[in-house]
Parts: structure tokens; C-alpha cells; sequence
């Protein structure tokens, strides 16, 4: 099970880097690139959100069928720690899958709006060679 987050965990540093150079500022001359090369991984990356549905699926599955101690005596402090400590490592992975999915979502809207600057950016030189 641990091998499904490490690659969710990859993917969405995958993400937030391209995020990230495609918002920094001077990186121009690399855009262009950067912006073919994400437009052409967008639709890979989308398989994402369907992984991370079955992940949050598995977390509540976990939850549901989690131990319950109704009083003290019932559990042994052993059970409870790995009750604990099972209840922690679902909270991360929740905010593992939470945070793939925006940096997926970020990715696609900027993206979006940089491939609609660049086409601006083209339009106006083109008017502006004809003037």
C-alpha cells in the first residue's frame, strides 16, 4: 500500500514544480518548452483524480472498519497506539490526496492561461507587423 503514495506523493511534486516554473518570473526563454512539455503530460497526469478517488475510498474503508474501543478497559494501550497512529497516517494521506488534486487543478487552469497569453502575445505582434 505504501508504494501508491509514494507515487501519488510523486506526482504531485511533478506538479507543483511545473506550477511553479511555469508562474516564476523569467523563465521565458524556457516557456515555450515547459508549456509543450505540460500540455503533453496534462492528460497523463489526469489519471490522478480517479487514483485518488480509490485512495480516499481505501481511507474510509480503513476508518469504517477501524477497531472501536468503547471504554478503557476494553483496549490495551497497544491497540490504541496503533489506532492513533492509523488515524494520523489517514489524515496525511488525505492531505496528500487533497493537495495532488489542486496542484493537478493549478496545472491545468495555468496552463490554460498561459497557452491563451501566448496566443494574445501572437495576435498582436501579427497586428502590429501589418501596421
Amino acid at each position: 500500500m505504501a508504494l501508491e503514495w509514494v507515487i501519488l506523493g510523486y506526482a504531485a511534486a511533478a506538479e507543483a514544480v511545473m506550477v511553479l516554473l511555469l508562474t516564476l518570473p523569467g523563465t521565458y526563454p524556457l516557456r515555450s518548452g515547459l508549456l509543450s512539455v505540460t500540455r503533453n503530460l496534462l492528460k497523463p497526469f489526469l489519471s490522478v483524480v480517479p487514483f485518488c478517488l480509490f485512495l480516499l475510498l481505501d481511507i474510509y474503508w480503513k476508518y469504517e472498519t477501524r477497531p472501536k474501543c468503547k471504554s478503557a478497559e476494553s483496549c490495551t494501550p497497544t491497540e490504541l497506539m496503533r489506532h492513533q497512529k492509523s488515524m494520523v497516517k489517514s489524515q496525511r494521506n488525505a492531505l496528500l490526496i487533497a493537495s495532488a488534486l489542486m496542484f493537478y487543478w493549478l496545472l491545468y487552469s495555468v496552463t490554460r492561461l498561459v497557452t491563451r497569453v501566448e496566443l494574445l502575445n501572437q495576435r498582436v505582434e501579427k497586428l502590429k507587423n501589418q501596421e
